[in-house]
């Protein structure tokens, strides 16, 4: 029977879809973080559960040939990059396994699987950072991300995945804190200003907009804080303040406020101009998005005159990018965030779209009110949130009687329990093509084409 604090030799026979190694011993289950299929290791266990057990990598004895040298210093105390131990090639293969697995365990489908497609940048490719503020132990201002399963805060100089520009940025806020002598907020005493930094990036005409997310209505010295940003950042164009005084786990407050500059960047998604507003849901790998929509456009097959449903269209991303491949087409968005659908409307007017129809409301809520008025798209296209589509979503979706059903999905496994459901109720899973939108992450993304039986 282990114990903690045993040390043991095993080897790991398989990769968990959350970046765990397994291993065994004496029939009791094991989870290594940091270790590959393959690789024979020296394993501390920290803690014993009923069924298994959860241990520390002491030593690769036999290391794997996929093995590499994380690039940055803090892999292993953030937590973020879970998987950069190993080459992109043995990250891809674990991906694609794990994406099988869950189809085969959970939909039950016998849909084909395609070979993953790669993510065309493994570094610099995330244009959207969000970072929590802390005071380290000389009481200075930082920001990073926070280390796993905690609320404590990581101090990051330069993340590898984002623009390195970010890392100048917030470290340029840091440096203000500390000068005008603001808090940070504390989580356990809701006391202190400043919250997050929260950053995203345009890609085609590198603007950056800047929000601060603080705990109070105002910051102090506001021309000083603005001077220094944009004399010292051309690129920033929009410096905006969130306001959030509950005490959340949520980053963004209700309120946003323009501080300076624009209230959206551009970027160019597809061929279509796209504002982005603090609010408004953005993939944060543009050039796998374009990969991800292209794939989404093929299996939604559309014709000129088609009408189709774009559900928790955002800023109209996936439906705009669509609709400009077959202008004569109809397209109908939904969007809970009103601040979103605004930007979806001004979208579809730079890109001179003019069949579409932007609806502000809860998917689930205007899917059945469309069902309800006999709205029959041809194709339905889905992207939820992490858990998938509600029962009832669902339900509204095959009232509609869609030709097919296009799901987006940044979870296979809610993927594949709504695909199990979709079909059950008349629709059969066709291709599942998985993408890979986050290297060195334990995430991704699939792209999933159904036909009405």
């Amino acid at each position: 029977m282990l114990k903690k604090n045993d040390v043991i030799t095993a080897t790991i026979e398989d990769v968990t879809n959350e970046g765990s190694g397994v291993a065994r011993y004496d029939n009791t289950v094991i989870f290594v973080p940091n270790v590959l299929k393959g690789e024979e290791i020296e394993i501390k266990i920290v803690k014993v559960l009923k069924n298994y057990c959860f241990g520390r990598c002491e030593k690769v004895i036999a290391p794997s040939k996929a093995r590499v040298v994380p690039q940055c210093d803090v892999f292993k105390r953030c937590g973020g990059c879970s998987m950069q131990y190993a080459e992109y090639k043995e990250q891809l293969l674990y991906k694609e396994n794990w994406v099988r697995d869950v189809m085969k365990r959970i939909a039950k489908t016998n849909a084909e699987i395609l070979p993953i497609i790669a993510s065309p940048s493994q570094f610099r490719y995330r244009n959207k950072g969000q970072y929590p503020l802390a005071k380290d132990s000389e009481g200075k201002a930082v920001c990073g991300f926070f280390a796993p399963r905690t609320h404590n805060v990581v101090p990051i100089k330069d993340c590898i995945l984002q623009p390195a520009v970010f890392g100048e940025i917030t470290k340029a806020i840091c440096n203000y804190i500390d000068n005008v002598k603001a808090e940070v907020y504390d989580e356990v005493t809701g006391k202190g200003l400043f919250r997050h930094i929260y950053l995203r990036f345009a890609e085609s005409t590198e603007q950056i907009m800047l929000t601060l997310i603080i705990n109070g209505n105002a910051i102090p010295q506001k021309d000083l804080f603005i001077k220094i940003i944009t004399e010292s950042f051309s690129q920033v164009v929009s410096i905006q303040l969130n306001i959030n005084t509950k005490n959340t786990n949520v980053i963004l407050g209700d309120k946003t406020e323009l501080l300076w500059g624009t209230p959206t960047i551009t970027d160019t998604l597809c061929g279509v101009d796209i504002d982005i507003s603090p609010e408004s849901f953005y993939q944060v790998n543009k050039q796998g998005t374009e990969i991800l929509y292209s794939t989404a456009s093929k299996f939604a097959d559309l014709n000129n005159d088609d009408v189709f449903l774009d559900l928790y269209c955002g800023a109209g991303t996936i439906g705009l990018s669509i609709l400009k491949q077959y202008p004569k087409a109809n397209l109908i968005g939904v969007e809970i965030v009103p601040e979103a659908i605004e930007n979806a409307k001004q979208n579809a007017i730079r890109a001179n779209l003019t069949n579409c129809k932007f609806i502000c409301g809860d998917a689930e809520i205007a899917s059945k009110e469309l069902a309800e008025q006999n709205i029959q798209p041809k194709v339905i296209i889905v992207d939820p949130p992490r858990k998938g589509c509600s029962e009832d979503t669902l339900i509204s979706m095959v009232k509609m009687q869609p030709q097919r059903i296009v799901m987006v999905s940044c979870d296979p496994a809610t993927a594949a329990r709504d695909i199990n459901r979709l079909e059950s109720m008349g629709y059969s899973a066709q291709k599942i093509q998985p993408v890979d939108m986050f290297p060195h992450t334990m995430h991704v993304e699939v792209v999933v084409e159904l036909k009405k039986d």
